[in-house]
């Protein structure tokens, strides 16, 4: 049985939380925060305001790392040092010097890492992936892709909206589609950028360009209160593939349009996406890797320091 830590107790951890409880073969048996209140909904943990208290005390072989960007790698370091085998949401630094530093210290000590890049394991955009690879509806003509919404005034000490502790939505949330873009298509032949920024909002909008398609995509804090939603419509040779509110839909050249929603019918043989928890998914994957002695590779290093690369110019 795995024993697993997780610190920061924020918005993302109520995704990570449920997904540790869920497998049979870890234990989630620490929570750290230094807002004693975020930890009262779970009274049966083993709860620390204090992370060096937490490491000294708990026996962990696994830390998820659910804390605000600035702070991820020098918890990452201190937590591998020990032995303890890290998993931490993304992005994993501004910087790509600390991209390294966590790398080069989980193979010093012969630790698993890895940045949890939750797109690489969402069912839609694994499809959307598995289309391009086989060429299922010939080759890739243009995409799109989108993130929008409004600017996060939630977050704790507002840490979001200062640029160098959080990178705003460039490392927030374009990071996302970006992130998938390098691991479906690698690295585009060139860029094209655009943001129009305030203190208050915050929007970017880049087109990748690839031999043979295009990608356009964009990504906001807007000021208004524009509810958040995320999307993508690729155009193939033989069919347009979109996910539009949270439906994934193939609109084929000849007319059928086939439903890939979780529980729809299906038409003609077409197997439905499997409802899953893409966050789950990718704690799942970290776990065995953990568990069979293999480095988590389906995030890497190279791709990570390319994402790094984009992000930080815009």
């Amino acid at each position: 049985m795995l024993k697993v830590g997780l610190v920061g107790v924020g918005g993302i951890s109520g995704a990570h939380i449920p997904a540790w409880e869920s497998l049979e073969d870890t234990v989630l048996t620490a929570l750290c925060d230094i807002r004693p209140e975020r930890m009262q909904p779970w009274p049966q943990k083993r709860c620390y305001t204090d992370f060096d208290e937490m490491l000294q005390k708990e026996e962990l072989d696994i830390l998820d790392i659910c804390l605000p960007t600035w702070l991820h790698v020098p918890f990452a370091v201190k937590a591998m040092e020990k032995g303890i085998h890290v998993i931490c949401e993304k992005p994993v630094s501004l910087k790509q010097e600390e991209l390294a530093l966590a790398y080069s210290t989980a193979q010093k000590n012969g630790v698993c890492f890895m940045v949890a890049q939750v797109l690489r394991f969402w069912p839609e955009y694994e499809l959307l992936k598995e289309i391009y690879d086989t060429k299922k509806y010939g080759n890739l003509l243009s995409g799109y892709m989108g993130r929008l919404g409004c600017y996060p005034k939630w977050s704790w000490d507002n840490w979001m909206m200062d640029p160098q502790r959080s990178g705003m939505v460039p490392f927030d949330l374009h990071i996302h589609d970006l992130d998938f873009l390098i691991y479906a298509f690698g690295t585009p032949q060139k860029v094209q950028r655009h943001r129009a920024s305030l203190p208050d909002q915050d929007y970017v909008h880049a087109v990748y360009e690839y031999p043979g398609f295009f990608v356009s995509a964009e990504a906001s804090w807007f000021a208004a209160p524009y509810p958040f939603g995320a999307s993508f419509r690729f155009q193939f040779e033989k069919a347009l593939v979109a996910y539009e509110k949270g439906v994934l839909t193939i609109y084929e050249n000849e007319g059928r349009i086939l439903d890939l929603s979780a529980g729809s019918a299906g038409d003609s043989g077409v197997i439905n996406l499997p409802k899953s928890d893409a966050y789950a998914e990718e704690i799942r994957y970290f776990k065995d890797c953990v568990l069979s002695g293999t480095f988590p590779d389906k995030v890497k290093e190279a791709e990570l320091s390319v994402v790094l690369d984009l992000l930080n110019s815009f």
